[in-house]
């Protein structure tokens, strides 16, 4: 589908931010700002499975619109999952209640990568179901801001399909790396090679953006995120660009979120393969101030603790003004250092993105009093 076929935007602060273009205001959206917190997702949750919502286009781009419709955000992130590649691949994806997510039968020794993922599928058969939800939530947006699209990363997904669910330690799937290196490498690039078709065809869906979520860093030593992690990010990137020239389908900004990786982010920004790197909330200033002098380009987006937007309306206030004094108003994306509770208060969220419009602009206009003093 070409760009053409789709209303114009009007909302380009978050793309004219990727460019490194100034801007009036410092663009925000949130980290799973559609779904659990918000009571309209509750009401179409009450009655549709989890994954249902996520391979019904229609019930996905509902989902999508719902916090798009309550909050000024500058941009949408369509309703899907970083599992749906599992799934994709042949492996059985549970959302167990209170829980989160569950593989009944998870890959315990190399010889499943063989007898329980299919090599032969193909993104673009497998998840329609995105790409369709894709083209009809950039359609039903009508302009009012972009949408970005997502996948997980190798590693992310790797440490969920070996350990069958959520784990504070990924013994099992560290174990792989250590005892079984070469079979580790084949399922990454089993699983690279579809993320970066399953990209790909967001962008050509509709997607303005893409975000690859690497969020099971924590685990990782610095020499394991460097021979496990860090070569797929890139071999990613760079394939995503290759096969959209391919295709002669426009490039999109592309943002990596490396939760917990504070090592290993020189590391990413000095690829160049990336236009956003999304930072947790453990992130020094002076983490940041080096990422900035390293490379001028780089454009930045994060990190309020999630856990802040309980605090009262002055304290959030005063929060995010010390996030912005921190960030600066320029090459900058505001969102969370992860994603957004299900138990947080609509209101403290209204804050939040109101807090970060009204006083990056008010720096803005304070700034370009003082040039012209």
């Amino acid at each position: 589908m070409s760009s053409n076929d789709f209303p114009p935007l009007k909302n380009d602060l978050i793309l004219r931010v990727c460019r490194g273009e100034s801007v009036e205001r410092v663009p925000i959206w949130i980290m799973r700002q559609a779904g659990r917190y918000l009571p309209e997702y509750k009401a179409v949750s009450a009655q549709h499975s989890f994954f249902e919502v996520c391979r019904t286009p229609s019930l996905a781009c509902e989902v999508t619109l719902q916090p798009v419709r309550r909050f000024d955000l500058d941009a949408a992130i369509i309703f899907s999952d970083i599992l749906v590649i599992p799934q994709a691949l042949g492996m059985q994806v549970e959302m167990v209640a209170n829980e989160g997510p569950c593989f009944p039968q998870p890959l315990k020794t190399p010889d499943d990568i063989n007898t329980k993922l299919d090599r032969t599928r193909q993104a673009s058969v497998e998840l329609k179901y995105v790409y369709e939800a894709i083209t009809l939530t950039r359609r039903t947006l009508d302009g009012q801001c972009p949408l970005i699209g997502f996948s997980g990363a190798p590693w992310t997904l790797m440490s969920y399909m070996i350990e069958g669910k959520a784990s504070s330690t990924m013994s099992k799937a560290k174990r792989w790396l250590y005892s079984y290196e070469k079979e580790s490498h084949d399922l990454l690039g089993i699983l690279a090679k579809f993320i970066i078709d399953h990209l790909v065809e967001q962008i050509a869906a509709g997607a303005q953006l893409v975000q690859l979520f690497e969020s099971h860093c924590a685990c990782l030593t610095p020499d394991l995120f460097n021979r496990f992690s860090l070569p797929y990010l890139s071999q990613i990137a760079k394939g995503v660009r290759d096969e959209l020239s391919k295709r002669q389908i426009a490039s999109v900004p592309f943002i990596v979120f490396a939760k917990d990786a504070h090592y290993g982010l020189q590391d990413l920004s000095s690829t160049g393969l990336f236009d956003v790197i999304s930072l947790d909330w453990t992130i020094t200033s002076a983490c940041i101030k080096s990422l900035r002098n390293e490379n001028s380009k780089l454009v930045l987006q994060g990190n309020l603790d999630p856990c802040a937007l309980y605090s009262s309306k002055d304290n959030l206030e005063k929060t995010v003004h010390e996030m912005l004094q921190v960030f600066g108003t320029k090459q900058y994306i505001a969102n969370l250092g992860h994603g957004i509770y299900p138990d947080m208060s609509v209101d403290n969220v209204k804050w939040f993105i109101d807090a970060v419009h009204e006083i990056s602009k008010g720096m803005n206009n304070d700034s370009n009093a003082n040039k012209s003093l």
